[in-house]
């Protein structure tokens, strides 16, 4: 059996699309959910389907959703804050390789500023909805 090529995910950075094709990248996040993928089906059973068993075909894609948790530092200017009254915007997931990334176009759906507490430090969760399809590619670190 060959050895593993698994990977940690430190060193990932989730970015929001900037000016021209740069992406400004999130400061300390402490964790990331990529997009993922799942599809409908829809249900074609008949009356004579065989061994009177449901019938599916697959339908639309959905590509799901994104969600960053900051270690928050309170900021008159946010851009977190700044993506979240956007119509939509181009996000990024840049790998930990930084040669492998997952570009997606969403629409901000939550930011959430967590509990003030005095034992803890301040963090703040950041959801994304991908509307179309994300797509992987190489980018040049």
């Amino acid at each position: 059996m060959p050895a593993s090529q698994a990977a940690a995910g430190y060193g990932a950075r989730f970015g929001i699309k900037g000016s021209g094709s740069t992406y400004d990248y999130v400061a300390e996040v402490t964790s990331l959910t990529p997009p993922g993928w799942t599809r409908d089906t829809i249900d074609v059973t008949h009356l004579e389907s065989p061994d009177k068993t449901k019938e599916y075909i697959g339908s639309l894609i959905d590509a799901g959703e994104a969600t960053i948790t900051i270690n928050y530092k309170p900021a008159a200017s946010d851009v977190l804050l700044t993506a979240f009254t956007a119509e939509k915007d181009d996000f990024r997931v840049l790998f930990p390789s930084g040669t492998v990334a997952l570009d997606f176009t969403g629409i901000v759906t939550a930011y959430e500023i967590g509990d003030l507490v005095a034992d803890d430090k301040m963090s703040a969760t950041f959801t994304v909805k991908a509307t179309g399809k994300p797509k992987f590619s190489t980018v040049t670190p």
